[in-house]
Protein backbone atom coordinates (compact mmCIF):
# COMPACT_ATOMS: atom_id res chain seq x y z
CA UNK A 1 0.00 0.00 0.00
CA UNK A 2 1.13 3.32 -0.62
CA UNK A 3 2.65 5.11 2.17
CA UNK A 4 0.50 8.33 1.80
CA UNK A 5 -2.60 6.30 1.23
CA UNK A 6 -2.27 4.35 4.35
CA UNK A 7 -1.58 7.72 6.44
CA UNK A 8 -4.97 9.16 5.25
CA UNK A 9 -6.61 6.10 6.62
CA UNK A 10 -5.47 5.71 9.38
CA UNK A 11 -6.53 9.43 9.83
CA UNK A 12 -10.00 7.95 8.42
CA UNK A 13 -10.91 5.66 11.34
CA UNK A 14 -8.51 2.44 9.57
CA UNK A 15 -8.79 0.15 7.35
CA UNK A 16 -10.54 -2.15 9.77
CA UNK A 17 -13.58 -0.32 11.12
CA UNK A 18 -15.02 0.77 7.16
CA UNK A 19 -14.55 -3.11 6.71
CA UNK A 20 -16.91 -4.04 9.66
CA UNK A 21 -19.41 -1.00 8.57
CA UNK A 22 -22.39 -1.51 6.22
CA UNK A 23 -23.59 1.53 5.09
CA UNK A 24 -23.33 5.58 5.48
CA UNK A 25 -26.74 7.32 5.93
CA UNK A 26 -27.23 11.29 5.86
CA UNK A 27 -29.39 14.08 4.80
CA UNK A 28 -27.91 15.85 2.10
CA UNK A 29 -28.56 19.45 0.54
CA UNK A 30 -28.01 20.04 -3.14
CA UNK A 31 -27.10 23.41 -4.19
CA UNK A 32 -26.27 25.53 -7.03
CA UNK A 33 -27.44 26.24 -10.69
CA UNK A 34 -26.31 23.12 -12.03
CA UNK A 35 -29.41 21.04 -11.77
CA UNK A 36 -31.50 23.70 -13.64
CA UNK A 37 -29.32 24.34 -16.37
CA UNK A 38 -29.82 20.33 -16.70
CA UNK A 39 -33.62 20.78 -16.93
CA UNK A 40 -34.17 19.83 -13.54
CA UNK A 41 -34.24 22.67 -11.03
CA UNK A 42 -36.16 20.38 -8.50
CA UNK A 43 -33.17 18.82 -7.47
CA UNK A 44 -31.91 21.64 -5.54
CA UNK A 45 -33.09 20.66 -1.74
CA UNK A 46 -32.50 17.84 0.80
CA UNK A 47 -32.56 13.86 0.01
CA UNK A 48 -32.00 11.60 2.62
CA UNK A 49 -29.31 9.11 0.93
CA UNK A 50 -28.20 5.43 2.21
CA UNK A 51 -24.83 4.44 0.98
CA UNK A 52 -23.74 0.78 1.03
CA UNK A 53 -20.02 0.43 1.64
CA UNK A 54 -19.36 -2.76 0.34
CA UNK A 55 -21.00 -2.50 -3.10
CA UNK A 56 -21.60 0.51 -5.25
CA UNK A 57 -25.63 0.78 -4.59
CA UNK A 58 -27.06 4.39 -3.24
CA UNK A 59 -30.39 5.22 -2.35
CA UNK A 60 -31.89 9.24 -2.45
CA UNK A 61 -34.93 9.80 -1.07
CA UNK A 62 -36.03 13.45 -1.87
CA UNK A 63 -37.32 15.18 1.16
CA UNK A 64 -39.84 17.37 -1.27
CA UNK A 65 -41.37 14.88 -3.73
CA UNK A 66 -40.95 11.30 -1.78
CA UNK A 67 -39.37 10.23 -5.13
CA UNK A 68 -36.88 7.59 -4.46
CA UNK A 69 -33.50 7.15 -6.99
CA UNK A 70 -31.67 3.57 -6.21
CA UNK A 71 -28.60 3.43 -8.40
CA UNK A 72 -27.43 -0.73 -8.04
CA UNK A 73 -24.10 -1.34 -9.93
CA UNK A 74 -24.33 -5.07 -9.76
CA UNK A 75 -27.72 -4.67 -12.01
CA UNK A 76 -26.08 -1.62 -13.71
CA UNK A 77 -29.53 0.27 -13.24
CA UNK A 78 -30.69 3.62 -12.05
CA UNK A 79 -34.24 3.35 -11.35
CA UNK A 80 -36.99 6.22 -10.27
CA UNK A 81 -40.06 5.61 -8.66
CA UNK A 82 -42.78 7.88 -6.71
CA UNK A 83 -43.75 7.95 -3.39
CA UNK A 84 -46.26 5.29 -3.76
CA UNK A 85 -43.93 3.17 -5.39
CA UNK A 86 -45.03 2.96 -9.06
CA UNK A 87 -41.72 3.59 -11.54
CA UNK A 88 -41.06 6.94 -13.34
CA UNK A 89 -38.00 6.53 -15.30
CA UNK A 90 -35.26 3.23 -15.46
CA UNK A 91 -32.25 3.12 -17.46
CA UNK A 92 -30.55 -0.08 -17.78
CA UNK A 93 -26.62 0.23 -18.44
CA UNK A 94 -27.02 3.97 -17.65
CA UNK A 95 -23.31 4.72 -18.56
CA UNK A 96 -23.42 3.88 -22.51
CA UNK A 97 -26.50 6.82 -22.66
CA UNK A 98 -24.09 9.64 -22.56
CA UNK A 99 -22.13 9.12 -25.43
CA UNK A 100 -21.56 12.02 -27.06
CA UNK A 101 -23.20 14.45 -24.67
CA UNK A 102 -21.43 17.88 -24.23
CA UNK A 103 -21.81 20.50 -21.61
CA UNK A 104 -25.10 21.81 -23.15
CA UNK A 105 -26.83 18.46 -23.50
CA UNK A 106 -29.80 18.25 -21.53
CA UNK A 107 -29.96 15.18 -19.07
CA UNK A 108 -33.14 13.02 -18.43
CA UNK A 109 -34.91 12.43 -14.84
CA UNK A 110 -32.97 9.11 -14.68
CA UNK A 111 -29.92 10.53 -15.90
CA UNK A 112 -29.84 13.40 -13.60
CA UNK A 113 -30.43 10.43 -10.56
CA UNK A 114 -27.57 8.83 -12.25
CA UNK A 115 -25.37 11.25 -12.03
CA UNK A 116 -26.10 12.14 -8.66
CA UNK A 117 -26.16 8.65 -7.17
CA UNK A 118 -22.65 7.51 -8.57
CA UNK A 119 -20.83 10.81 -7.77
CA UNK A 120 -22.80 11.04 -4.26
CA UNK A 121 -21.94 7.37 -3.48
CA UNK A 122 -18.21 7.98 -3.92
CA UNK A 123 -17.88 10.80 -1.94
CA UNK A 124 -18.80 8.90 1.12
CA UNK A 125 -17.31 5.93 0.21
CA UNK A 126 -13.53 7.50 0.12
CA UNK A 127 -11.50 6.95 0.71
CA UNK A 128 -12.05 3.26 1.89
CA UNK A 129 -12.61 2.56 -1.81
CA UNK A 130 -9.17 3.34 -2.92
CA UNK A 131 -8.53 -0.18 -0.95
CA UNK A 132 -11.08 -2.06 -3.54
CA UNK A 133 -9.73 -4.57 -6.24
CA UNK A 134 -8.41 -2.91 -9.51
CA UNK A 135 -8.02 0.60 -7.78
CA UNK A 136 -4.87 1.90 -7.53
CA UNK A 137 -3.53 4.70 -5.46
CA UNK A 138 0.14 6.39 -5.52
CA UNK A 139 1.06 9.66 -4.07
CA UNK A 140 2.52 12.00 -6.71
CA UNK A 141 3.96 16.15 -5.88
CA UNK A 142 2.48 18.07 -3.50
CA UNK A 143 0.46 21.14 -4.06
CA UNK A 144 0.38 24.94 -2.89
CA UNK A 145 -2.79 26.83 -2.93
CA UNK A 146 -2.11 30.09 -1.24
CA UNK A 147 0.07 29.44 1.85
CA UNK A 148 -0.68 25.62 2.11
CA UNK A 149 0.73 22.65 0.14
CA UNK A 150 -1.50 19.77 0.39
CA UNK A 151 -0.07 16.26 -0.37
CA UNK A 152 -1.68 14.75 -3.55
CA UNK A 153 -2.90 11.14 -4.40
CA UNK A 154 -3.83 9.88 -7.64
CA UNK A 155 -6.41 7.23 -7.63
CA UNK A 156 -7.07 5.15 -10.62
CA UNK A 157 -10.49 3.46 -11.45
CA UNK A 158 -11.45 -0.19 -12.74
CA UNK A 159 -14.07 -0.07 -15.22
CA UNK A 160 -16.16 -2.23 -12.61
CA UNK A 161 -16.60 1.19 -10.66
CA UNK A 162 -18.61 3.64 -11.84
CA UNK A 163 -16.87 7.17 -11.60
CA UNK A 164 -16.53 10.38 -12.95
CA UNK A 165 -13.01 9.32 -14.81
CA UNK A 166 -10.99 6.85 -14.74
CA UNK A 167 -7.76 8.75 -13.14
CA UNK A 168 -8.62 11.21 -10.46
CA UNK A 169 -6.42 13.41 -8.07
CA UNK A 170 -6.48 14.04 -4.03
CA UNK A 171 -5.42 16.76 -2.13
CA UNK A 172 -4.21 16.34 2.03
CA UNK A 173 -3.65 18.63 4.39
CA UNK A 174 -1.27 17.97 7.46
CA UNK A 175 -3.62 15.91 9.48
CA UNK A 176 -4.50 13.93 6.40
CA UNK A 177 -7.92 15.51 5.56
CA UNK A 178 -9.56 15.80 2.07
CA UNK A 179 -9.50 19.38 0.92
CA UNK A 180 -9.85 19.34 -2.84
CA UNK A 181 -10.32 16.44 -5.72
CA UNK A 182 -10.01 16.74 -9.58
CA UNK A 183 -12.13 14.61 -12.05
CA UNK A 184 -13.42 15.61 -15.43
CA UNK A 185 -17.32 14.12 -15.82
CA UNK A 186 -17.07 11.48 -18.78
CA UNK A 187 -20.80 12.36 -18.84
CA UNK A 188 -20.75 16.17 -19.15
CA UNK A 189 -18.08 16.23 -21.97
CA UNK A 190 -15.02 15.86 -19.29
CA UNK A 191 -15.37 19.29 -18.28
CA UNK A 192 -12.85 19.55 -16.35
CA UNK A 193 -13.70 20.23 -12.25
CA UNK A 194 -11.79 21.45 -8.83
CA UNK A 195 -14.21 19.80 -5.96
CA UNK A 196 -13.60 21.75 -2.97
CA UNK A 197 -13.99 20.15 0.77
CA UNK A 198 -14.51 23.56 3.18
CA UNK A 199 -15.88 21.58 6.37
CA UNK A 200 -15.68 18.10 8.04
CA UNK A 201 -17.82 16.20 11.04
CA UNK A 202 -16.44 13.72 12.78
CA UNK A 203 -18.52 10.47 12.59
CA UNK A 204 -17.52 7.39 14.43
CA UNK A 205 -13.54 8.81 14.79
CA UNK A 206 -14.29 8.88 11.11
CA UNK A 207 -14.00 12.89 9.84
CA UNK A 208 -16.61 13.05 6.99
CA UNK A 209 -16.56 16.11 4.07
CA UNK A 210 -19.67 17.96 5.28
CA UNK A 211 -19.63 20.58 2.95
CA UNK A 212 -18.58 21.01 -0.60
CA UNK A 213 -18.27 23.41 -3.20
CA UNK A 214 -17.79 22.37 -6.79
CA UNK A 215 -16.02 24.86 -9.14
CA UNK A 216 -14.84 24.64 -12.70
CA UNK A 217 -11.19 23.95 -13.28
CA UNK A 218 -8.56 25.79 -15.80
CA UNK A 219 -6.34 24.10 -17.80
CA UNK A 220 -3.22 25.02 -15.09
CA UNK A 221 -5.18 22.78 -12.12
CA UNK A 222 -6.11 26.20 -10.47
CA UNK A 223 -9.82 26.99 -9.46
CA UNK A 224 -12.11 29.14 -11.28
CA UNK A 225 -13.97 30.53 -8.23
CA UNK A 226 -16.13 32.78 -10.10
CA UNK A 227 -19.21 30.91 -10.00
CA UNK A 228 -19.64 27.78 -8.08
CA UNK A 229 -21.95 25.17 -10.49
CA UNK A 230 -22.95 22.65 -7.30
CA UNK A 231 -22.93 22.67 -3.64
CA UNK A 232 -23.29 19.48 -1.08
CA UNK A 233 -24.17 20.27 2.65
CA UNK A 234 -24.29 16.93 4.89
CA UNK A 235 -25.95 16.94 8.22
CA UNK A 236 -27.19 13.90 10.43
CA UNK A 237 -24.25 11.60 9.50
CA UNK A 238 -24.34 8.24 10.79
CA UNK A 239 -22.27 4.71 10.21
CA UNK A 240 -24.02 1.60 10.60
Amino acid sequence: MDAQLGRVLDAHGGLDRWRTRTTLTSRITYGGPFWEFKGHPGFVGESLVEARLQDQWIRHRDAATGREFVFDRAADRLTVTDVDGAVLDKLENPRLTFAGYTPETPWSLAQIGYFRAYATWHYLVEPYLFTWPGVEAREVEPWTEGDETWRVLRVTFPETIHTHNATQLYYYDDAARLRRMDYAPEVNGSTPVAHYVRDHQVVDGVPVPSRRHIQLRNDDRTPDLSWTPITLDLADIALH
